[in-house]
């Protein structure tokens, strides 16, 4: 097998092009081959002259892309460094940015052609370049390659890094859309990523407003794919979908207000309601690979958190029974799973059939909840006050007291 290692003194740049050449009309035949690596190598020669990096990079991706699926890896590697480096020659950053934009476009227009080797040179590529934005783009093509070449594996370490990330590109909101939706997907596409892909999710929603009336239109699939996302998992059991804009908008849309009127069920209310939705929708949620047995169990124990914060913090047995729609043998069963799950802390008096609870998580966290929150804080500082007040009228009692002892002893 051939392999490139340049033994002349002939520069690399022109070594590949005559490599890549030779190899891509090897089938002609030496009379119609020789011509025709000689002209390319003319070409880029007269390019390396006159300062044409676009157009030398041009020329060398259109041979090397020729060779791509006859080439060794480790050849493919040592060509396409050698192109990557190309983008260090322009002293326009405008320039090299159009360079970059080129390399990145070529290598992934066959994603499922040695997958893992492209996102190598896309990450050769982001390293070689110094202007954040152009890191950016080539960054967005290593997700999208990475997505339909199936090898997001490669790329999840980085995703760990995206704060950083963030900072130093300093992107627009139209790019961070891009951004967040393309990681959403690479993490969506790996089992144990679920929650990250939510969280990634729900950024690109957050970036659409009540006034972006011209674009919110396009968040729709994705507002109902968070949802179902959000109603799937079986341990999320909070969020704040309800106060998006991109999400509000499914509620007056024909096709999604079902799906928003879910997500409202799961959010809001209880058992019941979703029971009375599912026998009016059962084949809109089979339609999104929902499992009606799972979604019960997760109403479930949303229903008695909604019973730990809207009942008495006493609440009996056969008020879960009836809430949940379970047997008496099962209610403290749920009351533990509640407790696992880390949804409410309580205790269980099975003595006199009660459920005491301390403290139930909230599902939303929106004005009403905040206006309790006041409430409770103004009552807390009341107490508080009230307890100060207490204990400096004791004080001064106090010593009233030893003074008039003192005077009494003189």
């Amino acid at each position: 097998m051939t392999t490139v290692v340049p033994t002349s003194e002939e520069d690399p740049v022109l070594f590949v092009v005559r490599f890549t050449a030779e190899m891509s009309w090897a089938d002609a035949g030496a009379e119609i081959a020789e011509p025709q690596v000689n002209r390319l190598c003319v070409e880029a020669q007269e390019c390396m002259i006159e300062g044409r990096w676009l157009d030398l990079a041009s020329l060398m991706l259109t041979s090397a892309d020729l060779i791509f699926s006859k080439a060794s890896e480790n050849d493919l590697e040592c060509i396409f460094t050698i192109i990557c480096n190309l983008v260090k020659k322009p002293e326009s950053l405008d320039q090299v940015h159009e360079m970059a934009e080129l390399i990145s476009t070529k290598i992934i227009q066959q994603p499922n052609d040695k997958p893992a080797l492209r996102l190598k040179i896309l990450f050769n590529l982001y390293n070689l370049l110094e202007n954040p934005y152009s890191r950016f783009f080539v960054y967005l093509k290593s997700l999208n390659l990475a997505i339909h070449g199936k090898v997001t594996e490669h790329i999840l370490p980085s995703v760990k890094k995206m704060d950083n990330f963030l900072k130093e590109w300093n992107l627009g909101v139209k790019d961070q859309r891009e951004l967040f939706l393309a990681i959403s997907n690479v993490l969506k596409e790996n089992k144990g990523s679920t929650k990250d892909s939510f969280m990634f999710l729900r950024k690109y929603l957050e970036t659409f407003s009540a006034e972006d009336a011209s674009t919110i239109n396009e968040a729709k699939e994705e507002a109902a794919r968070a949802i179902i996302d959000f109603v799937r998992s079986p341990d999320m059991f909070k969020c704040d979908l309800l106060d998006m804009p991109a999400i509000a908008q499914l509620e007056k849309d024909a096709k999604s207000a079902p799906v928003y009127q879910l997500l409202k069920i799961f959010l809001t209310q209880r058992l019941d309601a979703y029971l009375d939705f599912e026998a009016a929708n059962s084949a809109l949620l089979m339609s999104y690979g929902l499992v009606h047995d799972d979604c019960i169990s997760k109403m479930r124990l949303t229903s008695l958190v909604d019973l730990g914060l809207n009942e008495s913090s006493q609440i009996p047995y056969s008020v879960i029974k009836e809430a949940l729609r379970i047997d008496d043998t099962e209610v403290e069963s749920w009351v533990v799973k509640a407790i696992t799950a880390k949804l409410l802390d309580c205790k269980i008096d099975q003595m006199n059939q009660l459920v005491i609870v301390s403290r139930c998580t909230e599902r939303v966290f929106g004005l009403h909840q905040w206006q309790e929150l006041r409430t409770k804080l103004v009552t807390w500082r009341g107490n508080i006050a009230g307890v100060i007040s207490t204990v400096q009228a004791n004080k001064i009692t106090e010593d009233s007291t030893q003074a008039m002892q003192g005077l009494a002893i003189r």
